[in-house]
């Protein structure tokens, strides 16, 4: 077994790594660009390297680097996290020629599947079911136009190197794929220093289903089922489930051979995952295969009981798998969130900046059966970068059931406090809480058909507004003995307060009674000259703890709390609203205070997210149309184009290619 490996990667994947191998007694070795210098991976590592500065094509992607790092370090060998160098056929090469072991697989086996075109015409030689489309290398936007017309719209453009949704766009006509065709091949060179395209058929209406493989160097190869990724924006897998609430035996035995005989065709011998498109007819085709480790590899630890990580740590020092395939079983249902620095309000664009606040839910057993685990490469205090993937964390979830591995998890992000940036919790949130999603009628257009218009929160049931005035009434309660427990008030009479609270929020406004101390409250709703039963709070919440967890009416309840002046912002299973407590005079006098309007933007084209501006496509004096394109702005390797919402004159040019801009920076100014 390696004494020391080295982790060529950043971030929560980075993190992981080193997490299982100390567990094994291996040290490590991180690498760092100047971006990372302060990076939790490379607190956690036993020593780091410097590898150079932030853009990744002059750090994580340069192979003389991470080369000059195991010689530094003595470093025995390398494990390549995701994405970077992870399928790099180049990359174990060059390893192998200095004499440091590849933890992932063999570079033949790389170079076959990890060339999405070659891994087609693999899969077909090798009896898999394929998608139909143009397998070959396509050089130009006029070239793609001419295929896609031949295969048929919808299309999609993929590039060959690719994965992670980057590099990826679909068509359903010429001209968005010119479009598309231009913007996957910039992303691609970009990402991964390789734009070859390809394109094929997009399935409508389709599942994205996948199985982990697991292959040694002795030609032992088996699966560890499948997991459903069909909630998808943009391309880019948001939650996972493992197994899938599609398939059946029957199909999970045969997805799983199919699977598996690809993997004996390229002599694979690591982890590695193959990745179908189904139909809700349970039919499959083989979409592509994945020579590392995936993102949504948890899922599939917690529910098979295997790590997946230290498995490839024993197959690249030359162990065989002692697991045979009869030894692989399911147990329970686990749920994966990817938690992500975007902001879900202006159509998941991201966000950057420092984590002022950063305070994950506890991991471990939880009560009443579950539990509960955090794979994440950040702490509070630490910045997201402009110049890499956007994730924070990953919330992972594993109960007996789907239905209760769903309701842990959102419990969990009920309880995933972060401030400081914009992320996607009040979307997963709201999103566990969606009825199509609790059913399991899933599909990889599910984003785009449920919230067509972007993301709005959903509408509050009247049990959870109650809860959240509940909960608001008890702090304000709360705070109210603590003051009148000071010492050394001045004398006089003592100070009374009133029982009653008048509290608002989403348009609602509830009178409330609440009586009780110690952690046990009663509250009453009253209407009019009625009251309802009381409602019994119980909490050991002290002011300042950013998450208020206890139960209301016997439920248990997790809500982030902020607070404002008479009140607090609360949020809880993707609601976010402000809650002002009053006494009833105070509610009276509040009532006449005049409302803030905001300023008026429309005729602004703000940025939308922190980036680089990449081009212009207009100028001073030209008159636009609904739709066009305005300008690209570049953030988190991804390049976003801004279109025109309304007809209009362009005024004013304010930024100009190559501007680094902040949120809702003026870039141009229309009559």
């Amino acid at each position: 077994m390696f004494k020391k490996i080295l982790i060529a990667n950043r971030g929560e994947i980075a993190c992981r790594v080193i997490k299982t191998a100390h567990r094994m007694g291996i040290r490590t070795v991180a690498v760092f660009s100047d971006a990372d210098r302060d990076a939790l991976h490379v607190e956690m590592a036993d020593e780091a390297v410097h590898i150079g500065p932030p853009p990744a094509a002059q750090s994580y992607l340069v192979i003389d680097a991470i080369l000059e790092a195991c010689r530094k370090t003595s470093a025995e060998a390398v494990h390549p996290g995701y994405g970077f160098l992870s399928e790099r056929a180049a990359f174990p090469r060059a390893l192998a020629a200095a004499g440091i072991a590849f933890i992932g697989p063999n570079a033949a086996a790389i170079s076959a599947m990890g060339d999405k075109i070659e891994s087609k015409r693999r899969a077909a030689e090798a009896g898999v079911s394929t998608v139909p489309g143009y397998l070959g290398e396509i050089a130009t936007a006029k070239d793609a136009v001419s295929i896609a017309g031949e295969i048929g719209y919808p299309v999609i453009i993929k590039a060959s190197a690719g994965g992670g949704g980057k590099g990826m766009r679909i068509a359903t006509g010429p001209r968005e794929v010119e479009e598309g065709f231009a913007l996957a091949r910039s992303e691609a060179a970009s990402s991964f220093g390789d734009d070859r395209l390809f394109i094929e058929k997009f399935i409508l209406d389709p599942r994205h289903v996948e199985v982990q493989v697991l292959g040694d160097k002795h030609g032992n190869v088996i699966h560890l089922g499948e997991r459903e990724c069909s909630i998808q924006r943009r391309n880019q897998k948001v939650v996972e489930e493992a197994p899938s609430p599609l398939l059946d035996d029957r199909t999970r035995r045969a997805m799983g051979e199919q699977a598996v005989r690809l993997a004996r065709a390229v002599g694979y011998d690591s982890a590695g995952t193959v990745e179908f498109v189904a139909g809700q007819d349970r039919s499959f085709y083989f979409l592509e295969m994945n020579t590392r480790l995936q993102v949504e590899h948890p899922v599939t630890e917690l529910v098979t009981g295997i790590d997946l990580v230290e498995q490839m740590i024993r197959v690249a020092a030359g162990e065989k798998l002692k697991l045979r395939q009869a030894d692989v079983r399911l147990t329970g249902w686990a749920v994966e969130s990817r938690i992500y620095a975007e902001d879900p309000y202006r159509n998941f664009l991201p966000s950057v900046g420092r984590l002022t606040r950063y305070r994950p839910p506890p991991e471990g057993p939880c009560r009443g059966g579950g539990s509960v685990r955090i794979d994440t490469g950040v702490a509070e205090g630490g910045e997201i970068s402009i110049y890499y993937d956007p994730m924070i964390a990953k919330l992972v979830t594993h109960a007996p059931t789907r239905e209760a591995a769903i309701e842990l998890q959102a419990t969990a992000l009920d309880a995933f406090y972060i401030d400081g940036i914009q992320h996607n919790i009040p979307f997963l949130a709201a999103l566990m809480q969606h009825p199509r999603w609790r059913a399991g009628r899933l599909s990889t257009a599910f984003i785009g058909e449920e919230y067509a218009g972007g993301f709005r929160p959903r509408p509050p049931s009247r049990e959870e507004v109650e809860t959240l005035a509940a909960v608001a009434a008890v702090i304000d309660h709360l705070s109210n003995q603590r003051r009148r427990a000071i010492t050394q008030q001045m004398p006089g009479e003592r100070v009374r307060f009133a029982e009653r609270r008048v509290v608002t929020i989403a348009a609602s406004t509830y009178r409330l009674e609440v009586k009780g101390g110690d952690g046990t409250y009663k509250v009453r709703f009253v209407e009019g000259s009625t009251s309802g039963p009381p409602l019994e709070v119980v909490s050991d919440w002290w002011p300042g703890e950013p998450v208020w967890k206890g139960r209301v009416g016997g439920r248990e309840v997790a809500v982030q709390v902020r607070s404002l002046l008479n009140g607090c912002d609360l949020a809880y299973r993707g609601i976010r609203a402000p809650v002002r407590v009053f006494t009833e005079r105070e509610a009276e006098l509040s009532a006449l205070m005049p409302e803030k309007v905001e300023a008026d933007t429309s005729k602004l084209l703000l940025c939308p997210m922190p980036g680089l501006v990449k081009s212009l496509a207009v100028t001073e004096g030209q008159q636009v149309k609904t739709g066009d394109p305005l300008a690209v702005v570049e953030a988190m390797k991804m390049e976003n184009i801004l279109r025109a919402e309304r007809d209009g004159i362009v005024k004013v040019i304010r930024a100009k290619p190559g501007d680094s801009l902040a949120v809702d920076a003026v870039i141009l100014e229309f009559a």
